[in-house]
């Protein structure tokens, strides 16, 4: 999922970065400064989308977990209702008090020398007007993950980010409308890569289903409340940039808000590794916490981890070496400000490592119902240790006292994550148990849990085996235990004959049987085609007592049977 989900989460900043480079070569240092006072606009509408797109990942890895669709049709039902309201209000206010907006952004007054102003007034009129694309865009995301429709998302991008270097050339060269036409350009830009994505919603085969009669209060409630964290983090985000760009007008004047722009459109791209790394957390610890899977949850924290390391060292690198490169796309003229730019961009670099873990951690939280810890994280990380280290060593080191309070921000933020997980755990450990922040009383015990995976026939066989032998030490009688074993042989053997030969691409099977409060539960997950055994049945209803005979041996064995498709794979959840 993560490569997808990084070229996601690039929607929204491959449009500012196109419009970042486009001012800053062709426009001026002025419109420059424009675009960064009114960055804090654009992150209001990312927080209100990401709130959605967050309490979307919560809401439905909970309700695809337990398989029920009608819950996570009102998901989706709600979601879209929510955004249309969101959107079209946030038009309205901005469209109405676009001066006093501007003036609040630090961009002065409407004086006929300020000319500052006017360009930050065009840019956020142009902008908004593709709001409810922006909002839709980001929403549309998570359901297209979860259904498995990754290459759609891709195209998507891609058309969006093409056409927008094409409309800003046209805007700059042609039709010369200056940072009002670099708006307009990203707004039809992401209303191109809105119309690509919700073709999918109308198609016949599409999983969710809009349905205004399950737009309810209670579930925008709760989508809303899941979705929280988010908003925090955004929020922080909005007020860090704010106070940020204060200090650096005191500190530095236009030319150092100028390279702040250059430094955080910049980060933005830098920050989707990271943000896409956590956006996977956040919708597998959902499914995973939904499951009380405890093994699949501490292998997360692992991968996680992993990811977000070895993928922005990399990214470090490479921004240390190609610094003057990068800030050079931006900036030609203004030797001052371009020379800020390129220190405090590879100083930035060296806060990324410490983000993606604190960014990815925090949505491992969020998934598993942290949120207090999450909404912490998030102000810490994003917010207030970034500014106060900023407002203290501005007065020291000017400038570069800003730029080095990214990292002193998000290195004491993970510090503090830390102890809090040692705190938890009762010890030091850097382990993916400790990491994985659960009370001892989740999910079965790991002696009340059998797993296994599959890749053959053969392998069917003595999963099988391993079962009874797991139920009898359990205390199972013979004829339970070998029942449980033939419901796993059939349905394992049945998905190895007809799933694995399907097309050419590798494919397995993996087994969970658990003992907890009585109940014995088996999950049996692929990555086949898709395949729902309970519609199966439905459809060939037949009085003929051998026809499929496995598939109606185990429905009547079991007490209940649930099947869901989600991220691709198949899951089927049997309770005995």
């Amino acid at each position: 999922m993560l490569v997808t989900q990084i070229v996601s989460a690039m929607t929204v900043m491959l449009c500012m970065l196109v419009d970042s480079i486009m001012i800053g070569r062709f426009l001026g240092v002025d419109s420059m400064t424009a675009y960064g006072l009114a960055t804090p606009v654009l992150l209001v509408f990312a927080a209100f989308g990401s709130m959605l797109s967050a309490g979307i990942q919560v809401m439905c890895g909970k309700t695809m977990g337990s398989g029920d669709m009608q819950a996570t049709n009102a998901c989706f039902s709600v979601s879209v209702a929510l955004a249309a309201g969101i959107s079209f209000l946030g038009v309205a206010v901005v469209l109405l008090f676009t001066d006093p907006i501007c003036t609040l952004l630090g961009a002065g007054q409407p004086t006929p020398d300020n000319t500052v102003f006017f360009l930050t007034r065009d840019y956020l009129r142009g902008f908004i007007i593709g709001a409810p694309a922006f909002i839709f865009a980001q929403i549309m995301v998570p359901f297209m993950q979860i259904s498995g429709n990754r290459t759609r998302l891709v195209v998507a991008v891609a058309a969006m980010t093409l056409a927008d270097v094409a409309l800003d050339i046209l805007n700059v060269f042609v039709v010369k409308q200056g940072t009002l036409g670099m708006g307009l350009a990203s707004s039809f830009s992401y209303y191109i890569a809105f119309f690509i994505g919700v073709l999918y919603f109308f198609k016949k085969n599409c999983m969710f289903k809009f349905r205004a009669s399950l737009v309810r209060g209670k579930t925008g409630l709760d989508l809303i409340r899941y979705g929280v964290p988010t908003v925090v983090n955004q929020i922080s985000l909005v007020l860090l940039v704010f106070v940020l760009n204060k200090i650096l007008l005191e500190v530095g004047q236009n030319l150092a808000v100028a390279a702040y722009s250059v430094i955080s459109t910049v980060g933005n791209i830098c920050y989707c590794i990271g943000s896409g790394v956590a956006s996977v957390a956040l919708l597998l610890s959902s499914i995973f916490y939904s499951d009380e899977d405890r093994t699949e949850l501490r292998a997360l924290v692992r991968t996680m981890f992993f990811y977000a390391v070895a993928l922005d060292l990399g990214v470090i690198v490479l921004v240390l070496l190609a610094a003057p490169a990068l800030v050079g796309l931006f900036l030609t003229e203004a030797l001052e400000a371009k020379d800020m730019a390129i220190l405090g961009l590879r100083l930035f670099s060296l806060s990324l490592l410490p983000c993606s873990l604190n960014t990815t951690y925090k949505n491992y939280l969020q998934g598993v119902n942290k949120t207090g810890f999450t909404q912490a994280i998030s102000v810490m990380q994003n917010f207030a240790f970034t500014a106060l280290f900023a407002f203290f060593l501005s007065r020291f080191l000017g400038t570069t006292g800003v730029w080095l309070a990214f990292l002193c921000g998000e290195t004491l933020t993970f510090v503090i994550i830390t102890v809090a997980v040692w705190k938890k755990y009762g010890k030091i450990s850097f382990s993916a148990d400790a990491f994985s922040y659960l009370p001892a009383s989740f999910g079965a015990a790991d002696s009340d849990r059998f797993e296994a995976s599959i890749a053959s026939l053969s392998d069917v066989v003595a999963v099988s085996a391993d079962a009874a032998s797991f139920c009898r030490e359990h205390g199972e009688t013979e004829r339970s235990s070998n029942l449980i074993s033939l419901c796993i042989e059939e349905m394992t053997s049945n998905i190895v004959e007809h799933g694995f030969t399907k097309d050419n691409k590798e494919h397995s099977v993996d087994v969970r049987l658990l003992f907890k409060d009585g109940k014995r539960l088996i999950r049996i997950r692929d990555n086949c085609l898709n395949f729902d055994p309970l519609h199966y049945l439905e459809l060939h209803k037949t009085d003929d007592p051998l026809a499929h005979i496995g598939i109606r041996m185990v429905m009547k064995t079991v007490k209940s049977a649930n099947y869901v498709n989600s991220l691709g794979l198949n899951n089927l959840t049997l309770i005995l």
